[in-house]
């Protein structure tokens, strides 16, 4: 079973049990946090309900594990002609999560 679910201008798809970073939210390892912008969720039999934006009466729980960095992304600026190369990175906060049930 997996829902594909609308997340803070992304779609991610999910399955129960899976553990996936999403953007940094201020929780307490441990809480519970419902996704209720499911835009499709498929049973295992092979059937798929789309929702037309969303799926009425779908919801995916997760539970948060912590905050983590994110993976690192690079930034270069440079002028041409110019010997001018600048080089920087940074990683994201995130928060770390398990889906624990999906329901719709």
């Amino acid at each position: 079973m997996y829902a594909i679910i609308a997340d803070s201008g992304k779609q991610l798809k999910v399955e129960q049990g899976q553990e996936l970073l999403v953007d940094y939210r201020d929780l307490a390892a441990g809480a519970k946090l419902t996704f209720d912008r499911v835009l499709a969720v498929s049973d295992g039999s092979g059937s798929l309900k789309l929702g037309a934006p969303l799926v009425s009466g779908a919801s995916v729980v997760a539970e948060v594990i912590g905050p983590e960095k994110g993976p690192k992304l690079v930034v270069q600026k440079l002028r041409r002609r110019k010997n001018f190369r600048k080089k920087t990175g940074f990683r994201s906060v995130c928060t770390k999560i398990r889906i624990s049930s999906i329901t719709g």
